[in-house]
């Protein structure tokens, strides 16, 4: 019994230590300022990629099958990349829980 809480004891001594992230004096509002300014780069990314998928396969309706095919394509490659940003917070957040 004694060699268990002695064991147990020598093991949280010797645990790294897992403090909070905190950022660097003043760099918290740039911080966040440059998530932002990337959570609307990715928003209007994905608004285009979806209308530039719509547009090729409405051109290549007639005559252009291969042109409509490779707009049709590109449709879960966008919403590949915006899931991706989508979950970005949470995945990093499982990773290295804070």
């Amino acid at each position: 019994m004694f060699a268990h809480y002695l064991a147990g004891a020598l093991l949280d001594a010797l645990a790294a230590p897992t403090p909070l992230p905190t950022p660097p004096p003043g760099l918290d509002v740039a911080g966040d300022l440059f998530i932002g300014w990337m959570k609307w780069i990715l928003i209007v990314a994905g608004v285009g990629g979806l209308l530039v998928c719509g547009i090729m396969m409405a051109v290549g309706r007639r005559n252009r099958s291969a042109f409509a095919a490779d707009g049709a394509a590109g449709i879960p490659w966008v919403l590949a990349g915006l899931t991706c940003g989508a979950v970005a917070a949470v995945v990093v957040g499982a990773v290295l829980p804070g």
